[in-house]
């Protein structure tokens, strides 16, 4: 990323979508969900698709997350501060991601904030970003009808910044899934969630910007990074909100913004659905839990002049420089200086590009592996173990 750029969460209850929603001056009665370019009474069609019935869907199924930890913890965690530490709290000048607090002089400060989340089953559960709710023992959900309710957290998965919850309730709504890997840049979008927690059910449009974005904002050496980036307006209190192709269908979970001052910029990253999904069911299927898998290999990427060098038959893919004693690969038969050319049928060329396979597998799956070994190629299957 460029250094005027300044990434950042779009706060533990930020998360994106701006003030204005986008104002079409041109109105039609659209009956499908397909996009259709409005008449303006003349023979000229009007600039831009009707997005009212995508809109309508999405509100319907983004919530207002309210989040907060309980009075007991946050007097653990002040306890658990350096004096300077509990000071600085005290006269509010700590910082929890951007997080609120509660009160204090006297009492301990309770962290607070709210974002955004979108109900994924019609029996309560929701999905939105970790950061939204990492720290919070208390969860209060507040639907597009504004009635409320109790949430608990089922389980977070950091490395993909996000989590599922759940509220008693039956016959919600949801939105179909678009298949992001199909997702175009120049496609329009729609961002939906609750900017600065009170401008409840805003929408805003835009456009696909980029797809695939590694932006190195999640922390933890099992990051996974897969960003759409889009300029639709958001703004913090959207973390956890939902990204609609044009249709009406979810294509992402809005996450992250590029700032220099923590209000929109002109881009925004969403989590891919196809990505958000597979963690969703993951962690409800689990209870919670959410095992990694490892190949167990050390890798170098080859190109040309370091094959020639070597005498090495192929020119792409990647060196095994070691294995891992009891790892997945050697237990499937990966040997050091073995050439991986392919993943299930993928051109390996990038470290990524073996990461971005073996990150998204679960414990438990195949993978076929192609390998150049001694002047020929073989096919490896491997079955992933969880990481060591």
């Amino acid at each position: 990323m460029k250094s005027f750029l300044s990434l950042t969460l779009a706060g533990l209850f930020g998360g994106l979508i701006c003030f204005s929603a986008i104002q079409w001056t041109n109105s039609a009665k659209e009956t499908s969900q397909q996009v259709q370019f409005v008449s303006n009474g003349t023979n000229t069609p009007s600039t831009g698709p009707d997005f009212s019935v995508a809109a309508d869907l999405g509100q319907k199924a983004v919530v207002l997350i309210h989040a907060a930890e309980s009075e007991a913890t946050a007097a653990k965690r002040q306890r658990s501060m350096d004096p300077m530490e509990q000071l600085l709290e005290q006269f509010g000048m700590g910082g929890f991601g951007g997080g609120g607090f509660g009160y204090g002089y006297g009492g301990p400060m309770i962290r607070k904030g709210a974002g955004s989340g979108v109900i994924i089953s019609n029996d309560g559960y929701i999905l939105t970003n970790n950061h939204v709710v990492d720290f919070a023992d208390e969860l209060l959900v507040q639907l597009s009808d504004n009635k409320e309710y109790e949430a608990q957290i089922i389980g977070r998965d950091p490395s993909t910044d996000l989590a599922v919850i759940k509220i008693d309730a039956k016959n919600l709504p949801t939105l179909p899934y678009a298949n992001s890997d199909e997702a175009k840049v120049g496609e329009w979008v729609l961002a939906i969630g609750n900017p600065f927690e009170y401008l409840t059910s805003t929408v805003t449009a835009g456009i696909i910007s980029a797809k695939g974005r590694n932006l190195n904002i999640i922390q933890g050496k099992k990051a996974i990074e897969q960003f759409i980036q889009t300029d639709a307006a958001i703004n913090p209190g959207n973390s956890g909100g939902a990204l609609l192709n044009a249709n009406g269908q979810l294509l992402g979970i809005n996450t992250a913004i590029a700032s220099q001052t923590g209000s929109y910029a002109g881009y925004s990253f969403a989590i891919p659905i196809n990505l958000a999904n597979r963690i969703a069911t993951d962690i409800i299927k689990n209870g919670g839990n959410i095992e990694r898998t490892s190949l167990g290999v050390e890798v170098f990427v080859l190109d040309e002049e370091f094959a020639k060098e070597q005498g090495i038959g192929v020119s792409s893919g990647l060196l095994v420089n070691s294995v891992v004693e009891k790892s997945s690969a050697q237990y499937g038969g990966i040997r050091p200086n073995d050439v991986l050319t392919e993943i299930d049928g993928k051109k390996l060329k990038t470290f990524e590009d073996l990461k971005d396979n073996i990150d998204l597998a679960k414990v438990g799956d195949s993978i076929d592996l192609k390998v150049y070994r001694n002047g020929k190629y073989i096919d490896i299957p491997v079955r992933l173990k969880k990481g060591l």
